[in-house]
């Protein structure tokens, strides 16, 4: 009789503390140990949880909206770096895999953030997949930059199952998600802001439709969905900001399985959704439809993804500066910065 691999999947909804890395990587690895008490193989977080989503981008372009955005990026994080090395620890000392997301600084320019997808191993405590968004959303376009290349698309081999990531919208372009199942993904972390909402405004547009996306990737791609929402209410805001605050973010998580069927959730406020899966039903989707299997036509279509990363600048190469004899850099003089 074949023993298909049981496990248990937890979705993580709380609020960052926003604009506080720090604070937030603290929460975060609390929320980990939780995570693992609960007998979880894997804890997902939403969409750019260290240290938030971008709560001013629908606000005025004044001179608020800009201190936000540089406050912003100067709470972004470096991958590694002291936050990442702190959540590998947590997650090693927990014995449990880490998906979250992260708000991270390109180290070259210091000037742009992507919206990044981490998968931390809790056996290596090391980060083991980096997935930078390929396209923010509308607005997101002003404070995130493009996902630079394709390499972080990737379907992780672990213990327990394959598993993969993508954030929001990214749902919404079909061919990273197909690259994915591609490679056999059984368990995929769908990252959201955190919200869905009842019914559009009138005339207006609904979006971002966390639900019903999650769902079909679950579907399509026969594997569990942890769709994960951030959640984010006008007091968790600091205080110099509540003016650009949009609505509140009120998570909707989701635990969802290879039928695209609901098996947990919707959650409410700061809670840890569990729930117990098997490989059995991961196998018995595919049975039936396995799109970049059996019921893929590679005589009609081909899809090709570049995995090579890409650099704006490989080598930077810069003259020595000229300096008349005897004359030596007196640093000592230097203006403290203010």
């Amino acid at each position: 009789m074949t023993r298909f691999p049981a496990f248990r999947l937890a979705a993580v909804q709380a609020a960052p503390v926003f604009l506080d890395p720090a604070a937030s990587t603290e929460k975060a690895c609390r929320l980990i140990r939780e995570a693992a008490a609960r007998g979880a193989a894997l804890a997902a977080f939403g969409e750019a949880w260290l240290p938030g989503f971008p709560f001013f981008l629908g606000a005025p372009m004044d001179e608020a909206f800009w201190r936000a955005s540089a406050e912003y990026i100067a709470s972004a994080v470096e991958v590694p770096g002291p936050e990442t090395d702190r959540l590998c620890r947590a997650a090693c000392e927990a014995g449990i895999d880490v998906a979250i997301g992260v708000v991270e600084r390109d180290p070259r320019t210091l000037g742009t953030v992507w919206c990044t997808a981490l998968l931390i191993g809790g056996r290596e405590g090391a980060i083991i997949g980096r997935h930078r968004k390929l396209k923010p959303t509308h607005r997101e376009r002003t404070i995130w930059g493009d996902g630079p290349d394709g390499s972080g698309l990737r379907a992780h081999q672990r213990p327990y199952a394959r598993v993969s990531a993508l954030s929001c919208y990214e749902h919404m372009m079909l061919l990273p998600g197909y690259a994915l199942v591609a490679q056999g993904t059984q368990v995929h972390v769908a990252g959201w802001p955190g919200w869905e909402p009842a019914e559009a405004p009138r005339g207006g547009y609904l979006w971002p439709r966390q639900t019903l996306l999650s769902r079909a990737f679950a579907a399509q791609g026969a594997c569990y969905v942890l769709c994960v929402g951030g959640l984010r209410r006008r007091e968790d805001v600091p205080e110099r900001f509540r003016g650009l605050c949009g609505p509140d973010m009120t998570g909707d998580s989701l635990i969802i399985d290879p039928r695209g069927e609901v098996i947990a959730g919707p959650a409410e406020g700061e809670t840890i959704l569990v729930a117990g899966v098997s490989l059995e039903a991961v196998a018995a989707a595919k049975a039936v439809c396995d799109v970049a299997g059996h019921y893929a036509r590679p005589d009609v279509f081909e899809v090709r993804v570049d995995g090579q990363p890409l650099a704006v600048a490989s080598a930077v190469t810069t003259q020595g500066v000229h300096r008349p004899e005897g004359i030596r850099p007196n640093r000592d003089k230097l203006p403290e910065p203010i």
